[in-house]
């Protein structure tokens, strides 16, 4: 039998054993480097078991041929974003109101001293222009000129010493060549997305069908680097960092990335800058003939562009080129679509001389043609063979003369001399067009034209011919 001694001796030792035993295990479960420590506003830390970030310098080795890093440097800082404000009137309830219209594209610093390249799109019917660099300073931007054949315009900014983009040669660039795109899609500041060449030369009827004169010019290099709305405009650049394309358009079903998109060739870029930057307005050179492409199955030839038609005294003509023949080349350069045909020339001016190579019945020819520039082709007529002549609301018509009824295969009708402000300059009609038929009434001189039209008390339409031989027809608001 337990004694009470013995009793009160095993309590009190199993009491101390208790104790031993809570005491060690709170040292087992305390943490081995600082763990949660008590007292009310006492440090703390935690170590997870991510491990620490490596914070020294790495010397990453890129393979050669895809350096991203360095066209990205040398492009982003003169990649810009443009902002379109324009304002228009319209009436309402109480009076008339004004209503403002934002978009935004981007553009490419192209000199040190605020000239930036940029499509005619994205500053199209602007009031006003501004520009945030890269760096987010803001100006606002003078219209220089604008080329709507190309889809390019030139604007400037006054400020000095900034980042720009060198242009380069894109004749090398070559398809499956590494591009990137740097732009504002969506207005995400100068982003920069990577992608191959896969077809130059491409005509995508972008510019023809929203012209109202047939002199759009398409030889875009096409990309699958990724571009959506608020890229136009923005930089196209080899690895090298060079402007080789401005970006314009993408194909697409539902209005953002589907696969390919499209940028005006450098060197056409630059050619349509300086002209806009020396005189205000490209100097372009026409050849004066109506084109298609040769594919085999209207001539023998595989390749190159079939002459449809030439204008009576054009470059062409003058050359000695005629209809049926298939231009081959141009100067030293292989010629195998319209698209490069139109590029080419459009690098040219006025007066510039070219070597044409072409084939008449199977036969290589050549011949040297001098360019013409397209007033050639407006209002041919001489001060001494203007005898009569009609104004009305601001404008002068005069008969045509024999020149112009065999150039155009037409038996009569009147042409527009001077153009001023009024219903006919409203119409968007130009200098030199050629009208051959008032509503449904054939006119054959300016004495018929003015009967016509003096006895007009509403609005009408007027059908006929540039002296290039383009086809319209206007609205004549009365």
């Amino acid at each position: 039998m337990i004694s009470k001694r013995q009793f009160f001796l095993g309590l009190l030792a199993s009491s101390l054993l208790g104790g031993l035993i809570v005491l060690l295990g709170l040292e087992v479960l305390r943490p081995s480097d600082g763990g949660i420590r008590g007292g009310l506003g006492s440090p703390s830390a935690v170590t997870t078991s991510f491990g620490d970030i490596d914070s020294s310098t790495k010397d990453y080795i890129v393979p050669e041929g895809i350096n991203f890093i360095k066209a990205s440097s040398a492009a982003v800082p003169a990649v810009v974003h443009i902002t379109n404000t324009s304002t228009s009137n319209r009436s309402g309830w109480f009076g008339r109101a004004g209503r403002t219209r934002q978009s935004t594209g981007s553009g490419v610093i192209i000199s040190k001293d605020g000239y930036v390249a940029t499509n005619y799109h994205v500053v199209e019917g602007a009031d006003e222009l501004e520009v945030r660099l890269d760096d987010n300073r803001r100006y606002d931007a003078e219209l220089i000129g604008v080329d709507e054949d190309t889809d390019l315009a030139l604007i400037k900014i006054k400020t000095t010493n900034l980042p720009f983009v060198e242009f380069g040669d894109s004749d090398q660039v070559e398809i499956g060549e590494w591009v990137l795109a740097v732009g504002n899609p969506f207005d995400l500041n100068n982003t920069v997305t990577a992608g191959i060449v896969s077809a130059k030369a491409r005509n995508i009827n972008l510019i023809q069908s929203g012209r109202e004169r047939n002199y759009g010019i398409e030889s875009f290099i096409q990309t699958d680097a990724v571009v959506n709305r608020g890229n136009s405009g923005g930089a196209l650049v080899n690895l090298e960092g060079e402007l080789i394309g401005i970006n314009t358009a993408i194909a697409t079903n539902t209005g953002t990335f589907n696969g390919y998109s499209f940028a005006v060739p450098s060197i056409l870029v630059k050619k349509v800058m300086d002209d806009l930057l020396e005189y205000g307005e490209v100097q372009r050179g026409l050849l004066g003939v109506t084109i298609t492409d040769a594919d085999g199955r209207t001539t023998d030839e595989l390749s190159g562009v079939l002459i449809r038609d030439v204008n009576p005294g054009g470059a062409a003509d003058q050359a000695g080129i005629k209809a049926n023949d298939v231009i081959v080349g141009i100067n030293e350069r292989l010629i195998r679509t319209t698209s490069e045909l139109q590029e080419l020339v459009a690098r040219q001016r006025p007066g510039d001389k070219i070597l044409v190579k072409f084939k008449r019945d199977g036969k290589q020819k050549e011949t040297n043609l001098t360019l013409r520039k397209k007033d050639d082709f407006v209002a041919d007529v001489t001060p001494e063979e203007i005898q009569l002549n009609y104004k009305i609301e601001g404008s002068t018509f005069i008969d045509i003369n024999d020149r112009i009824k065999s150039r155009l295969r037409v038996d009569g009708g009147v042409q527009l001399l001077e153009l001023e402000d009024g219903a006919w300059s409203e119409a968007g009609i130009e200098e030199g067009f050629v009208i051959t038929k008032v509503g449904d009434q054939d006119i054959k001189n300016l004495e018929e034209f003015q009967q016509i039209v003096d006895s007009k008390t509403r609005d009408f339409y007027v059908m006929g011919k540039y002296p290039d031989g383009d086809k319209k027809y206007f609205r004549i608001n009365w």
